[in-house]
C-alpha cells in the first residue's frame, strides 16, 4: 500500500528522481534491464534548487567582489601595532574585524555552496579552491590582533569596556580571549599558523575529491536482475531502505567497495589530517588534540568521556534491536545492509510539500513566528536545494552567515527519512537565522556543540506530532524506523567514530603509524563491539567506514557532538512537549543566544546540563522506548 496524505505536487519531477522505498514498476523485455539513474544537475528544475543569487548575482560578480575584497584587506594592516592606542581605536578595529569576517563568510559560502551541488563542475571547483586560499589569507592578515589585545592587558580591556559604550558587547569575547590566552602565540607565530591553514586543507580536499568526484560505484541490482539502480551519495540512503534485500546488499557492497579501491590514498590523507591536528595542538601548547578541540567552546574533557562510558554501557539496547530486526525480517542472519530494511510491507510516500506541512505542524509549540520563518524558507524563498543529482556531495547540511539567509543542501527521496532530514536541517537553519538576527557579527556563529541540539530538537518534535496524529500502524512503524535510523547514526555510528578518532589521535601523539590496514582493523573492532553476536559483520567492508566520512574526521573531534546534541535535544523536547512552564521561552532564548555565552552555560539556562551523564541516559531511555513500541506494533 502507499500512504499519501495529500496528492503530490504536480510540478514534482518524479520521472527524474530515484524512488526511495517505493518500487517503480519495472518491465523486463527479453534481456533488457531497466536502469534507474540519478539526473545531472542541469535536469533539476530551478525551483527545486537553492538561489545563490541571494548572495551574489553571478559567478562573475563573485569574482569581482573577491578581487576588490583582497585590496580592502589592506585596511586591517593600518591597525597593526595600534590596537592599544585607546578604547576608540580598539572599537574601530573591532568594527573592521567584524566587517572582514562577514564578507569573508559570504565569499566562501558562495563558492562552497556552488561546488557542493555539482562537484564535477570545474569552474565551481576552482572557486572553492580560491575560497580556501582566501580563508588562509584572512587568517594570516588578522593574526596580529589577538596577541596585541593580550599585550594591552585584560584589566585595561575590562576598564575600556566600562568606559566606551561601543565596547560594551565584547565582555564574553574578552573573557574567552583571557581564558585561551595561554594558547595564543606571538603575532609572528600566529601569522605563520594562519598561513599554513591553506596547505593544511589539502588532505581533506583530496579525500573529498576522491569521495565526491573520482569514485565510481557499481550499480545495485534487484533479486531478479530486472533493474539496475545507480549508486550515488544521494541515492544510497534510499537504496539501503529498499524492500528488496538484493538491492540493499549490492548497494551497500558497492559503496564500501568504491571506497576500498582508494583506501591507501584515503588513509594517507587521514593520517596527514590527524598529524595536522596534533601539530596545531602542540603549537598552541595544549596537552592533547582532544584538549585543543574542546578548549575553544570551554568543554571539559569529562563531557567526551561521559559519552563513551554511557554509550558502551547501553550497547545491549542496540543488541535487542538487532534481535527484533532479525525476527521480523525472517532472516537466518542479520547483516549490516539489513539495518534500515523496511519492517513493514507498506510504503509511506511523503512528497516534499507534505513534509514541509508536517514539519510546520510539528514545530507549532514554538510559536507562529518560528513556523512562519521555517515555512517561508523551505518553500518560496528557496533556502533548500532539494533533490539528488549527479555530482552532488554526500549528506546534508545547513550553511550561511549574517547578511544572508540559511542554505540547506540535501537529497530528498519522498520518504520519512527525507522528511526527518529536512526537519533536522531546518532546525540548524532556524538556529542560525535567529542567532544572526539577534546577535552582533562576533557572536552570530554558535558552537558546533550547540548546533546539533537545535537540529535534533526539531526531529523529536516532528516525530512526536506524527505518532500522535497518524494512527495507521504502518505509518507508525515507518516513523519509528526512521527514528531508529537516526539514532543509529547519532547514537551508534558517531560515538563509534569518536572512539576511533580518539585512538588514531593518540597513536599519532605516540609517534605510531596510521595505514589503511591499521585504520580498517580498528574500525572493524569497534563496530564488532556494537553489533555483538546478533549481527554478522563483514569486517573488510565495515572496516572502511572511516573513509566514508570525508568531512567529519577532518574536523578534529567533531563527531562526538552529534551524540551529545541528540541527548540535549530530547531532554529539552520533553519539557516543551510536557508544557513545562517557561520551556518554550527558554528554548527560543537558547536559539537566539548564538555564541554570546559558552554552550554549556546556554544549555543549562535552557534546561539541560550536558556536563552530566543524565541527558545521555535519558536519550538511551527514548531509544529503548522506541524499541519497545516497535515490538508491540510488530507483535
Amino acid at each position: 500500500i502507499e500512504i499519501r496524505a495529500n496528492p503530490p505536487n504536480p510540478r514534482h519531477p518524479r520521472s527524474i528522481l530515484y524512488p526511495s522505498t517505493i518500487p517503480l514498476p519495472l518491465s523486463k523485455r527479453g534481456n533488457t534491464m531497466t536502469a534507474i539513474t540519478v539526473p545531472v544537475r542541469s535536469e533539476i528544475p530551478v525551483e527545486f534548487t537553492w538561489d545563490l543569487a541571494d548572495i551574489y548575482p553571478t559567478p562573475e560578480a563573485w569574482q569581482q567582489r573577491l578581487d576588490a575584497f583582497k585590496e580592502e584587506l589592506a585596511r586591517a594592516a593600518a591597525f597593526k601595532g595600534h590596537l592599544g592606542d585607546g578604547p576608540e581605536q580598539l572599537a574601530d578595529w573591532l568594527d573592521v574585524y567584524q566587517a572582514i569576517q562577514r564578507e569573508t563568510m559570504r565569499l566562501v559560502m558562495y563558492a562552497r555552496l556552488g561546488y557542493s551541488t555539482d562537484t564535477g563542475d570545474l569552474a565551481a571547483a576552482a572557486r572553492a579552491g580560491q575560497a580556501t586560499s582566501l580563508e588562509s589569507t584572512v587568517a594570516a592578515t588578522l593574526a596580529f590582533a589577538e596577541p596585541e589585545l593580550m599585550a594591552i592587558g585584560f584589566p585595561t580591556l575590562r576598564a575600556w569596556r566600562e568606559e566606551n559604550p561601543r565596547l560594551a558587547i565584547y565582555g564574553h569575547y574578552f573573557a574567552n580571549l583571557e581564558r585561551l590566552s595561554g594558547h595564543v602565540r606571538s603575532a609572528e607565530v600566529e601569522e605563520l599558523l594562519g598561513q599554513v591553514e591553506d596547505p593544511f586543507r589539502t588532505a581533506a580536499a583530496i579525500h573529498g575529491t576522491l569521495t565526491n568526484t573520482e569514485i565510481k560505484f557499481a550499480d545495485a541490482h534487484d533479486a531478479e536482475a530486472a533493474a539496475a539502480y545507480e549508486v550515488t551519495h544521494g541515492s544510497l540512503g534510499a537504496l539501503l531502505s529498499h524492500g528488496d534485500r538484493s538491492v540493499r546488499r549490492s548497494a551497500w557492497e558497492s559503496y564500501a567497495d568504491g571506497h576500498l579501491a582508494y583506501q591507501h590514498t584515503m588513509a594517507g590523507c587521514l593520517a596527514a589530517g590527524v598529524k595536522q591536528d596534533v601539530f596545531r595542538a602542540r603549537a598552541r601548547r595544549h596537552s592533547s588534540s582532544l584538549a585543543a578541540a574542546l578548549a575553544p567552546a570551554n568543554i571539559p574533557e569529562s563531557v567526551f568521556h561521559n559519552l563513551i562510558d554511557v554509550f558502551r554501557r547501553h550497547l545491549p539496547t542496540w543488541h535487542r534491536y538487532w534481535r527484533l530486526r532479525k525476527r521480523v525480517l525472517g532472516v537466518e542472519t542479520l547483516h549490516e545492509y539489513d539495518v534500515k530494511a523496511p519492517l513493514s510491507q507498506a510504503h509511506v510516500t511523503v512528497p516534499y510539500d507534505q513534509a514541509v506541512a508536517w514539519i510546520v505542524a510539528g514545530m507549532a509549540p514554538l510559536g507562529e513566528e518560528y513556523v512562519n520563518i521555517l515555512q517561508r524558507g523551505a518553500t518560496r524563498e528557496r533556502w533548500v536545494d532539494i533533490y539528488p543529482n549527479k555530482g552532488k556531495r554526500m549528506g546534508a547540511f545547513s550553511y550561511g552567515g549574517p547578511g544572508t539567509h540559511p542554505f540547506i543542501m540535501m537529497s530528498y527521496n519522498d520518504d520519512l527519512f527525507s522528511l526527518s532530514t529536512l526537519a533536522h536541517e531546518l532546525g540548524h537553519a532556524l538556529h542560525s537565522y535567529l542567532s544572526w538576527r539577534t546577535q552582533p557579527q562576533i557572536y552570530g556563529r554558535y558552537t558546533l556543540f550547540a548546533a546539533e541540539v537545535a537540529s535534533n530538537f526539531n526531529q523529536a518534535l516532528v516525530r512526536d506530532y506524527l505518532l500522535r496524529t497518524q494512527p495507521d500502524p504502518a505509518f507508525q512503524i515507518g516513523v519509528i524506523e526512521e527514528a531508529m535510523s537516526n539514532f543509529h547514526r547519532y547514537f551508534l555510528i558517531m560515538p563509534t567514530l569518536a572512539r576511533f578518532e580518539l585512538e588514531i589521535h593518540r597513536r599519532v601523539e605516540r609517534g605510531q603509524p596510521l595505514t589503511a590496514p591499521i585504520l580498517n582493523d580498528l574500525m572493524a573492532d569497534l563496530f564488532a563491539e556494537c553489533y555483538g553476536d546478533d549481527l554478522a559483520m563483514d569486517r573488510v567492508r565495515t572496516g572502511i567506514t572511516w573513509a566514508q566520512f570525508s568531512t567529519h574526521l577532518y574536523s578534529n573531534f567533531y563527531v562526538y557532538q552529534y551524540a551529545t546534541g541528540i541527548a540535549g535535544a530530547h531532554a529539552l523536547a520533553q519539557g516543551v512537549l510536557a508544557g513545562a512552564d517557561g520551556a518554550v521561552a527558554r528554548y527560543l532564548t537558547f536559539l537566539r543566544a548564538g555564541g554570546s555565552r559558552d554552550p554549556l552555560v546556554e544549555l543549562r539556562a535552557a534546561g539541560v546540563d550536558l556536563s552530566s551523564p543524565a541527558p545521555l541516559e535519558t536519550a538511551f531511555g527514548v531509544l529503548a522506548e522506541y524499541v519497545e513500541r516497535l515490538e508491540m506494533l510488530l507483535g
